[in-house]
């Protein structure tokens, strides 16, 4: 009798504890699902809405605008003014009429030629956008729409940076020293506020 009631016993755990432990999963299983239906969601979710889906609102206009988008880093980081940025500081600067007019002029030339390539790549990356959007796409055109992209991309890249180059030649060491002072590159030095990212 004993070892019925024994048996018995041990019978009537394993049902509860496998009874539990079923329950127990579904539970977990369906509120995992839960969290992964609701992680799915990916962080473009509405840029299907976009005109140009690779390029925002913002990137476009300042594409189309000639802004820096911070693709001269590798300049002004180094040591090597902008324009924009130098007729800013001229008084502090000491700028003479000379030096604020050629910079005035590249300054005009770089926007001129930094508006018309970015006003191309908006082209080419709507041109890419259209060739998925209508099913058009072939290998051989995907490699024409990137190759072509990327040389607008290095084009731009290249007039920022060159427009630094030139600038940079156009002042006296100790301007340059000047400027990276005013603008904050040197310990301890103030920074002066900017609304542009160049």
């Amino acid at each position: 009798m004993k070892t019925k009631n024994a048996i018995k016993l041990v019978a009537a755990y394993t049902l509860l504890t496998w009874g539990t432990a079923t329950f127990s999963q579904h539970s977990s299983t369906g509120h995992g699902v839960g969290q992964r239906q609701a992680s799915a969601a990916s962080p473009y979710a509405g840029q299907q809405k976009r005109d140009i889906k690779s390029l925002s609102e913002t990137q476009t206009e300042d594409l189309l605008a000639g802004k820096g988008m911070e693709l001269a880093k590798a300049a002004e980081l180094n040591g090597y003014p902008g324009p924009m940025h130098t007729l800013e500081l001229a008084q502090d600067l000491a700028l003479s009429d000379l030096q604020q007019q050629a910079t005035q002029a590249l300054m005009n030339r770089h926007k001129t030629d930094a508006r018309r390539i970015g006003a191309e790549l908006v082209e080419a990356e709507r041109l890419l956008d259209q060739a998925f959007s209508t099913r058009q796409i072939t290998p051989a055109g995907l490699t024409s729409h990137t190759e072509r992209i990327a040389q607008l991309q290095a084009a731009l890249r290249a007039s920022h940076l060159q427009t630094h180059l030139q600038q940079t030649a156009l002042l006296t060491p100790q301007q340059i020293s000047r400027y990276a002072e005013l603008r904050g590159y040197t310990s301890g030095a103030p920074t002066v506020p900017s609304s542009h990212k160049h």
